[in-house]
């Protein structure tokens, strides 16, 4: 039975999760960790969804602040044996939430090229492709997506 666990970035399972991804990250662009290591260090942060199936860690995602009224949405994983179930969407609805408890009205997020099936996942959900933002702005294989909540 999937368990949605509110949590925070010192959670071992969500460390766990987030080395899995960034593994899965190098594999599909043909990179190393430390390349993005300051982009995708996640410590304390008091926002992180979990996902459980049997007590088993199979999900994570998380949110910062962005500004005043927007969180930006980042470290969502799913294990690869696990997608196609929902998780996704459960996970992300869990965020959405929590912010909108929280006061924000708007979510942005940053995902790559290579992955449609993420940049999917978020249009179905109401998200809209935007400019690049910060970081992301020369980075010609990130896609930037924004949502009102």
């Amino acid at each position: 039975m999937l368990r949605i666990l509110r949590s925070d970035s010192d959670n071992p399972d969500f460390r766990k999760l987030t080395g899995d991804l960034d593994i899965e990250l190098c594999k599909i662009y043909n990179t190393n960790p430390e390349d993005y290591e300051e982009y995708n260090r996640i410590t304390g942060l008091p926002t992180v969804v979990l996902a459980y199936e049997n007590e088993e860690p199979i999900g994570c995602g998380c949110f910062k602040i962005f500004n005043d009224k927007a969180v930006e949405i980042k470290r969502m994983f799913i294990k690869e044996n696990q997608r196609g179930k929902g998780i996704a969407s459960a996970i992300l609805a869990e965020i959405e939430n929590w912010a909108k408890e929280l006061g924000y009205t708007e979510a942005v997020l940053e995902t790559g090229k290579g992955q449609p099936k993420a940049i999917n996942l978020y249009m179905k959900y109401g998200y809209q492709i935007t400019e690049n933002y910060n970081q992301y702005d020369d980075l010609e294989i990130s896609v930037c997506l924004k949502k009102v909540l």
